[in-house]
């Protein structure tokens, strides 16, 4: 495999674990507001007009919608990271495919999350860390995207070690 690209590979991925971690733990953050200061509904009480499935006081209606996938997209993006730090180490045919299959779901997940980061930025009336985490989506999408280019262009020319040899 291409080494040339190894450090390339090890600097995004390092950039993008500690983008993902911090996603995650912002994202645990405005779950857990929603789950402090949501609705109380007693039993002869109704539902309020403008009710949202995914109600989060903070931030307007994609709030809901744009955490619970920045949440996903943060932990597939710390399992990616985990794979990823295992192919580094061996760098050869067989790491790669589960290095490529999680960085592909993370960023995957991580443009749906972008999507809807900017979804929110266009409602306004948001809170400062979900600003926080709108920026580290959309940046997390163009980095992690890099990080599979990456570590598909170190494996050009990569063939599995079944195939080599004489065949003769």
């Amino acid at each position: 495999m291409a080494d040339y690209m190894k450090p390339v590979a090890l600097l995004l991925l390092l950039l993008n674990m500690c983008m993902y971690i911090i996603l995650a733990v912002i994202g645990g953050w405005a779950v857990n507001i929603a789950v402090e200061r949501g609705f109380i509904i007693g039993p002869d009480l109704r539902l309020p007009a403008h009710f949202h499935p995914i109600f989060f006081p903070i931030g307007n209606f994609a709030t809901g919608f744009f955490v619970v996938f920045s949440l996903i997209a943060g932990v597939f993006g710390i399992a990616s990271g985990i794979v990823g730090f295992t192919h580094l180490h061996f760098w050869n045919y067989h790491s790669l495919q589960p290095a490529a299959t999680f960085s592909l779901l993370a960023w995957g997940l991580t443009v749906l999350a972008m999507g809807l980061a900017c979804q929110e930025i266009s409602f306004d009336r948001r809170n400062a860390k979900l600003g926080t985490m709108e920026a580290f989506t959309i940046v997390l999408t163009v980095t992690q995207f890099f990080y599979v280019l990456a570590i598909h262009s170190g494996s050009q020319g990569a063939v599995p070690v079944e195939r080599r040899g004489n065949f003769a």
